[in-house]
């Protein structure tokens, strides 16, 4: 029996991360939001997009827990997003844990012709 080592990192977890990232509005999102807190309008202007499709990525965002929103404290109608540094900093580590390079072991195969010689199949 092949011994497989334990993930650093929920496998289920680390997929859903990876979808919700993978479409690149969503990430352009969150690069205009890493340089400071934005609004609907103006994250629409630099993305070229409608409002409800800024809101649509907005809100998988905010349910993700990566984005945090904000109203007005005199007009509740605008709304301020901004990053969820702690739910960011947790997936930078769950990448680096997962993607750490000093996990690569020097390959020991088990199977294949080295292990056929001297051998029938």
């Amino acid at each position: 029996m092949i011994e497989t080592a334990v993930p650093p990192t929920n496998i289920q977890t680390l997929a859903q991360q990876l979808k919700l990232l993978a479409n690149p509005k969503r990430l352009q999102l969150i690069h205009l939001l890493m340089e400071g807190v934005q609004c609907n309008c103006v994250l629409g202007d630099a993305l070229d997009m409608p409002a409800n499709l800024i809101s649509h990525h907005l809100g998988l965002l905010r349910d993700a827990g990566l984005v945090n929103v904000e109203r007005d404290a005199v007009d509740g109608r605008w709304l301020y997003y901004s990053i969820n540094e702690t739910a960011v900093s947790a997936i930078s580590e769950t990448f680096t844990a997962f993607f750490d390079l000093s996990r690569i072991k020097p390959r020991q195969p088990v199977c294949g012709p080295v292990e056929m010689v001297g051998k029938r199949p």
